[in-house]
Parts: structure tokens; C-alpha cells; sequence
């Protein structure tokens, strides 16, 4: 195959004659090290050209969010002010992977800030894991909802340890590669923007997963859980019900967008922020 370098030309003019910009907020606990994020940062970025947009990225440290850097002192103080006043000026929001503990609870805040004001909100592996956390605590009233990772005494274990091999050794569970995702309703936000396909082919890499046992609690109320494994077990994908865009997913999908052909959840959260989503799905709406 020849390289059809005159793409590539189009491409490099569209990208640096952009004007309207887009500003995503990536809320994360790396932030100081941006390369963690390179994937993300990449397809954004091509989800940005697709959009016709012009992509500035607001990296917001996830601890700096919460309530306890108050107690900080007045650096402290300063830090969470300033997080916030940032998160509140962008249009759109991303919660990334990561593992472990630390800046979770500022996670959940994010989530909790998205969903309630509006703010379009995509969630990736822990992201989707602290959206479903934040649901159950603030909507479903589970006090102390958490992850088994993070807090394996919590009263309500949202998130559970569910590996693809052993139960009780670390090595060789984590649920990894390429795995088949089942799209559950035809005119679900994400089913629109993988062009209506049955099932999709994704990227994974965790060892936790949404407590499948609680599954009809959270659809009550809202959270729709739109793709599943070929179990119906193993939750892939939620959006919620009535909110502009508010999606996550337990998967990497920043691993298959490439120049060209974004990641069909990144082009809808950047298609999102910059309220051109309505357009691309030919009037999509999102009262439930």
C-alpha cells in the first residue's frame, strides 16, 4: 500500500487552520507526567479534526478536587479553588484509567459535578468503575459504595474482583487484549456512534469489574448498562438515561483510534463539548 500523502497534507492544513476550540478537562492523578496519557491525548486529538475543532486540554490533578485538600492549609485551599474554577470553564470532561486509590474520591466528585450539572463526561476503565461508584452513593443512597480495590470492607461492593482466570493470585488475572463487547439497544448513544453495529472489538486491561449483581438497581434509576460481554455478566459500556452525554466504558478505546478514523466514544464526547453531537446523530435525544 502507497502512502496517500496527500491525506496527510489535508490533515496537517485542517489541524493547524483551526479556530473554534474545544477545551476537555482530563482529570487524572499522572498529571504532572502527561506522557501517561499519550494515548488519550492522541485520540482526542483525532477526534478533534474529525470535529472540526481546535482541542485544548485542561489537565486538572484528581486529589487537588477533593474536599480533604482544604484541610491543607491555605496551599491547600488555593489548590482545590483553583482545580475547580478550571474544571468549570471546560467544555467537556475525561476520566482516565490508572489503578489504586489515590485520587479516586476526586474522581467521583468530577462524576458527580458532570452528571448533575449537564457537562458532557467520558469515563474510561477506573473512570466508568468511579461514575458507577458516585451513582450509587449520591442516587442510590449506598453509603460508602466502593470499589473491593479500593475499600474491601465497603458495605456496598459496586465493583468487584472478577478476573479471567484465578481468584485469589495476582499473576496472569488481569482481563487483557482484544474481547468482544454485545451492544444492547439499538438507539443507545454508543450503538449511534459505532454506526450501529451488533458488537464491537475493544482493548482491555483491568481486573476489576462492576458488581453484576447490582446491575438492575442502577438501571432504575437511570444507568443503563448498553454493552455487555457475551455472558451478560462482565459490564462494558453505561450511559445515562436523560443526560446529554454522559457515557464510560470498562475498555480502552483509545488504543484502536487512529488519523482518520477516531474512536467512535472520543468523537462523541469532543462532538458533545463542542454541542454538535445533536447534528452528527441526526437529532439524537436525550430525554429518556
Amino acid at each position: 500500500h502507497g502512502l496517500k500523502i496527500d491525506q496527510w497534507e489535508e490533515r496537517a492544513i485542517r489541524w493547524d487552520s483551526l479556530q473554534e476550540q474545544v477545551e476537555i478537562a482530563i482529570v487524572g492523578k499522572y498529571t504532572g507526567l502527561t506522557d501517561s496519557y499519550l494515548s488519550v491525548m492522541k485520540a482526542l486529538q483525532h477526534a478533534a479534526i474529525a470535529a472540526n475543532r481546535k482541542l485544548k486540554i485542561c489537565w486538572i490533578e484528581a486529589s487537588d478536587l477533593e474536599e480533604s485538600m482544604k484541610e491543607g492549609g491555605e496551599e491547600g485551599a488555593e489548590k482545590h479553588r483553583r482545580a475547580w474554577a478550571a474544571i468549570k470553564k471546560c467544555d467537556g470532561i475525561l476520566v482516565p484509567g490508572g489503578f489504586g486509590g489515590r485520587g479516586t474520591e476526586g474522581k467521583a466528585d468530577t462524576c458527580k459535578f458532570a452528571r448533575e450539572n449537564n457537562i458532557p463526561f467520558l469515563g474510561i476503565c477506573l473512570g466508568m468503575q468511579v461514575a458507577v461508584i458516585e451513582f450509587a452513593r449520591n442516587v442510590l443512597m449506598m453509603e460508602n459504595a466502593n470499589s473491593t480495590e479500593i475499600d474491601p470492607a465497603t458495605p456496598h461492593p459496586v465493583v468487584v474482583f472478577m478476573p479471567e482466570g484465578s481468584t485469589t493470585h495476582m499473576g496472569g488475572t488481569m482481563r487483557l487484549g482484544s474481547r468482544r463487547t454485545f451492544l444492547q439497544e439499538p438507539q443507545c448513544l454508543a450503538t449511534l456512534l459505532y454506526q450501529k453495529m451488533e458488537f464491537i472489538d475493544e482493548r482491555h486491561r483491568h481486573r476489576y469489574e462492576v458488581n453484576p449483581e447490582m446491575i438492575d438497581k442502577f438501571e432504575e434509576k437511570g444507568l443503563k448498562f448498553v454493552g455487555k460481554d457475551e455472558t451478560g455478566r462482565r459490564m462494558e459500556i453505561i450511559e445515562l438515561k436523560g443526560h446529554p452525554f454522559y457515557v464510560a466504558c470498562q475498555f480502552h478505546p483509545e488504543y484502536k483510534s487512529r488519523p482518520g478514523k477516531p474512536s467512535a466514544l472520543f468523537l462523541g464526547l469532543v462532538l458533545a463539548s463542542s454541542k454538535q453531537l445533536n447534528v452528527y446523530m441526526s437529532g439524537y435525544d436525550a430525554a429518556p
